[in-house]
């Protein structure tokens, strides 16, 4: 499983990160996850195509302290195998704003409460073909 590691980066409250990218042909799911570091998550994304018996559904967590939290399901699934998507997430100090392609929203609690991350990690099914933040 072919991931990427984004280290030192700096994602703010007030900005926005825009990511494109496009699942596998045969994908069965990816996961983008935000943090302070290697080990925590506070903004797990996870498209599911066809996983841990999810179907076409998205999934977002956070992972803290060794472990999973409580699962929130929100917004469309605008993803397709092998055809491109962007996902655009707005930093508050409250939440994430997340945007799909759709034009579908998800509303994800900032529960670490921090007002920076500067750790993204890509994995699963999935190749990246831009990240901005702005």
């Amino acid at each position: 499983m072919a991931g990427m590691i984004v280290q030192n980066m700096s994602f703010k409250v007030g900005q926005t990160m825009t990511i494109v990218g496009k699942p596998q042909p045969n994908a069965t799911h990816f996961a983008l996850n935000i943090g302070p570091n290697e080990k925590d998550i506070t903004m797990h994304i996870n498209p599911r195509f066809n996983a841990s018996g999810d179907q076409n559904a998205v999934v977002c967590n956070s992972y803290q302290e060794g472990k999973w939290c409580d699962e929130h399901r929100e917004g469309g699934f605008p993803f397709r195998q092998g055809e491109e998507f962007k996902i655009t997430i707005l930093f508050t100090p409250a939440e994430f704003q997340i945007t799909l392609s759709d034009g579908s929203k998800i509303h994800f609690p900032n529960r670490m409460g921090a007002e920076k991350y500067s750790v993204i990690k890509v994995g699963g099914d999935v190749r990246i073909t831009s990240l901005e933040i702005k």
